[in-house]
């Protein structure tokens, strides 16, 4: 498995899985098979598993895994952005 020993691949492989999961969620919502608090909490995991592939992107693709300052500055937006548009996504 040569794809996984390299770096940018395993990122790929992460956003693979991560992008598989949010659609597997979305389907179930989209079927009708989750109903009230369930798509809520649907909604909830697919914005995470969206920040979670933010991540991936921002450490492994544009290479802030190595700047441990702008890392940390992207991080701590990146948090704050998910976190409000969680908060406006359980207000409404």
């Amino acid at each position: 498995m040569r794809l996984l020993s390299d770096p940018l691949g395993r990122a790929w492989a992460a956003l693979v899985a991560l992008s598989l999961g949010s659609t597997m969620i979305a389907t179930l919502v989209g079927r009708g098979a989750l109903t009230g608090a369930e798509v809520t909490a649907a909604g909830a995991v697919i914005l995470l598993l969206a920040w979670a592939k933010a991540r991936v992107i921002l450490d492994r693709y544009l290479g802030l895994a190595a700047a441990p300052f702008w890392h940390r500055g992207f991080s701590i937006v990146l948090g704050l952005y998910c976190a409000g548009l969680l908060a406006l996504y359980l207000m409404g």
